[in-house]
């Protein structure tokens, strides 16, 4: 694997996954809307993945041993994807999430739980809509998988991240915690919350390095060992110094807190050659980061 093609990844842990590459002799190219700088030492392409003839554009007559996807996120981007990297890619690694299983209600989920090739794809849903997507963000990702896996013109993977949480908090979702645990605000919570699955910034950038150097196709779990339920994380968090969590049930519950169990199998990317860390190894560091910055 020599050239790389990285779609988004000029932000947050898809920048680690960008750096790695580069540092290790890739030759890597970034696309994105010109919004965010590509880091240095990386060609940077300016276009709109929604925009299929632009997109074409951009690439010129390119050609990548692999493309990585961070940010396809419905069933019309898949499908524009599909077409444009039809022959300029032998290897297509999308970063997909969790939140595909949120419907279900089992513990751990193997990749199984979802037969991509009976997923309905809806084109006719409204995706376009930006309220509507954040509402059914599982189902545009599972939709845009399913329409990347079925007659494949690359070899497809999937990566089924679990919830991500780093030092940058991008989402956001640490720091509402921290803001309401110093204020003495209560915490809404489900009434049983439910444990779900974890990774940190710097391991799922190791693991799309590693997803997008390796051979296996599908779908494929990435997650550390020891899934978390909300409480575990507002402990974790208390230990560190951002105050007492004090709770209180509602329908409007805080990030992180779930009434089904959807945590994630790793099995078989365990199989396959990745050592996970244990959320115990590494959450102190990312409190101890959010905490300096909040």
């Amino acid at each position: 694997m020599n050239k790389v093609c990285v779609i988004g990844g000029s932000r947050y842990f898809g920048r680690r996954v960008v750096e790695r590459l580069r540092d290790a002799g890739k030759a890597v190219a970034v696309i994105n809307r010109g919004s965010s700088p590509a880091p240095e030492g990386v060609t940077h392409l300016v276009a709109d993945r929604d925009d299929e003839d632009g997109l074409r554009d951009a690439l010129g007559d390119r050609t990548f041993d692999v493309v990585i996807d961070q940010v396809c996120y419905t069933p019309h981007q898949a499908a524009v994807a599909r077409r444009v990297f039809a022959g300029r890619t032998r290897r297509y690694v999308m970063t997909s999430t969790i939140e595909v299983y949120s419907s279900l209600d089992s513990a751990p989920v193997r990749e199984d739980a979802i037969d991509l090739a009976a997923q309905p794809v809806r084109m006719d849903l409204l995706w376009h809509d930006s309220e509507y997507l954040e509402e059914h963000y599982g189902e545009g990702k599972r939709q845009a998988e399913a329409v990347l896996a079925r007659e494949p013109l690359f070899d497809f993977v999937s990566v089924r991240t679990g919830h991500v949480l780093g030092g940058a908090d991008f989402t956001g979702r640490l720091d509402h915690y921290v803001t309401r645990m110093r204020d003495g605000l209560p915490v809404v919570v489900h009434p049983e919350p439910r444990p779900s699955s974890f990774v940190n910034d710097r391991e799922i950038a190791d693991f799309l390095v590693w997803a997008a150097e390796s051979g296996f196709t599908g779908p494929v779990n990435a997650c550390s060992h020891g899934p978390l339920d909300v409480t575990q994380v507002c402990d974790a968090l208390s230990a560190a110094g951002a105050g007492q969590a004090l709770y209180t049930t509602g329908h409007d519950a805080s990030p992180f807190s779930f009434d089904r169990a959807y945590g994630m199998d790793n099995g078989r990317a365990t199989g396959l050659g990745f050592a996970f860390s244990h959320t115990a190894d590494w959450l102190p560091r990312v409190i101890s980061e959010v905490l300096a910055c909040v």
